[in-house]
């Protein structure tokens, strides 16, 4: 009877550490390191207001890092969005011809369209592609380095969006193979530092973006933070 009281009294001071000091001093901590997650947007928005795609990452470092990471992990940055680039980017569709550039629609994140865009070509043309949208946060990490929220999503085919009619690509509903593919690359080229996780980032798994495409998460927010092997300190 002792010992079991003395079991049931340790359980009980184990509870007592972990739920009113341990945790809250382990959410401190991420809160210190990561205070551009408070309040941070979970969702871009198309130009007329319709919610758009799920922000699935986080990387921590200044424009030209995140332009050198991505493309030493095999991405390239994708065409300004011109008469030229709209009709360059149509005729791949329909004739199948390469266009390894091709622009990307203007999505919005704190009033303003996507500072940067990268992309990488998963067929013959452009319907299909591995593409992320970038838009630079005003909070820093901290450390002062600049924080870039990005949206990762795969076009699987050109067509009608659901909402507007308008000529446009459509995502696959499994966002989160993107996010995931986005980050597998910059590990491999060697050129993160680090890669933290968010869990329950979003509070809605499930739903449409601005061209009515169904997408599927499981809430994580992937942070990825850049650092070149030949940095010196």
């Amino acid at each position: 009877m002792k010992r079991c009281a003395l079991s049931l009294g340790s359980m009980i001071l184990l509870w007592l550490l972990a739920a009113y000091l341990i945790l809250p001093l382990m959410w401190q901590r991420w809160a210190a390191r990561h205070p551009y997650l408070k309040d941070a947007p979970q969702r871009t928005r198309t130009k007329d207001g319709i919610e758009g795609d799920p922000v699935n990452l986080a990387v921590i470092g200044s424009r030209d890092e995140l332009t050198r990471a991505m493309t030493a992990a095999g991405w390239m940055t994708a065409d300004k969005i011109t008469m030229g680039s709209s009709t360059k980017i149509a005729i791949s569709s329909i004739f199948g011809t390469r266009y390894v550039t091709a622009p990307v629609s203007n999505l919005y994140l704190f009033g303003r369209k996507q500072d940067l865009a990268f992309q990488q070509p998963a067929g013959k043309d452009a319907s299909k592609r591995h593409h992320v949208r970038f838009w630079k946060a005003e909070q820093k990490d901290e450390c002062g380095r600049e924080v870039w929220f990005g949206a990762a999503t795969y076009d699987s085919r050109v067509g009608l969006s659901h909402t507007t009619l308008q000529f446009t690509h459509h995502i696959d509903a499994e966002v989160d193979k993107e996010r995931d593919k986005v980050i597998t690359d910059l590990e491999k080229s060697g050129v993160l530092a680090s890669t933290d996780w968010m869990d329950d980032f979003h509070t809605e798994r499930e739903g449409k973006n601005g061209g009515g495409d169904r997408y599927r998460t499981d809430g994580r927010l992937a942070i990825a933070t850049i650092q070149f092997p030949d940095a010196t300190e």
